[in-house]
């Protein structure tokens, strides 16, 4: 069945009040659209875990640069509702901007710590805009879950921290990325790739991948397994913006793996024009 399309808060508000009147748990799966097989393990999985699924579909425009991609982000409504029908979504929630950011709109959120570096600075503003429109959503639905895909890895723990900092008593659940059988991490960026530029995309899967290698062969030090990735991008001609390991919480620089902290790989880069985005659990 097709999903129910909302899209006005009150919509939202008496459809979630109705849920929790008769006792049955909420899953939310907030997206951009122009979804693939991650967002959906999300909804299926949102679907293993409440009752009952919403979806939010909008491109948040105040997640945007200014000489960023807001007004090519595709989109294929007709084709992401009967996705979200296919994978157990009850409502999709898909405002129009001037709902979400009306004439006086004043106020946003900022998580002050885990945005810093990586994603945050080299996207100004960025994570300002996700933690806004996050926190609206689920001030909106008050579900009981929230999924959200660890390729994104540091939008999820911005997430985690405005939710424990505000006291919103979500459970936030991050999900494994699904990857392309390839190896590819699923992105709606990946739309604009050409098929010459899918072949290079490969390396940085590829560079994640000889850094876990070497890590299990033995080597701990940042140093080395940042190389690793880099000696990919390299040889694929692609134009690196980050690879840093970090701890995998609080998302600090570490000089080396240590067996009692969990760290993260992460690497942003271009391929062509596009901006790509991956990482990989080390140790831990």
């Amino acid at each position: 069945m097709a999903p129910q399309v909302l899209r006005t808060v009150a919509e939202v508000q008496a459809w979630a009040a109705d849920l929790r009147r008769a006792g049955r748990r909420l899953a939310l799966v907030p997206t951009m659209g122009f979804l693939h097989e991650g967002h959906l393990s999300l909804m299926r999985e949102g679907r293993k875990r409440a009752d009952g699924v919403a979806t939010s579909i909008f491109v948040n425009p105040t997640q945007f640069g200014p000489k960023e991609d807001l007004s090519r982000y595709p989109k294929d409504f007709e084709g992401d509702l009967a996705k979200c029908g296919s994978a157990g979504v009850d409502v999709v929630f898909a405002p129009e901007a001037s709902t979400m950011y009306p004439p006086g709109y004043e106020t946003y959120v900022e998580v002050t710590d885990v945005s810093q570096g990586l994603c945050g600075e080299r996207r100004p503003g960025h994570f300002r805009g996700v933690a806004t429109i996050v926190t609206r959503l689920l001030c909106m639905f008050r579900p009981d879950v929230a999924l959200f895909g660890e390729k994104d890895y540091q939008q999820l723990q911005v997430i985690k921290a405005l939710n424990r900092d505000l006291h919103l008593g979500v459970e936030i659940l991050g999900m494994p990325t699904v990857r392309e059988p390839d190896g590819l991490a699923m992105s709606s960026r990946n739309a604009y790739l050409s098929s010459e530029d899918r072949k290079r995309a490969l390396a940085i899967s590829r560079g994640l991948g000889a850094a876990q290698a070497l890590y299990r062969s033995g080597t701990s030090e940042a140093s080395a397994l940042t190389e690793a990735v880099r000696r990919e991008l390299r040889a694929a001609d692609l134009r690196e913006d980050y690879v840093e390991l970090v701890d995998a919480e609080r998302l600090k620089p570490v000089a080396s793996v240590q067996p009692s902290q969990p760290a993260r790989l992460l690497v942003a880069a271009f391929c062509g024009t596009t901006r790509l985005i991956d990482n990989q659990p080390i140790g831990g």
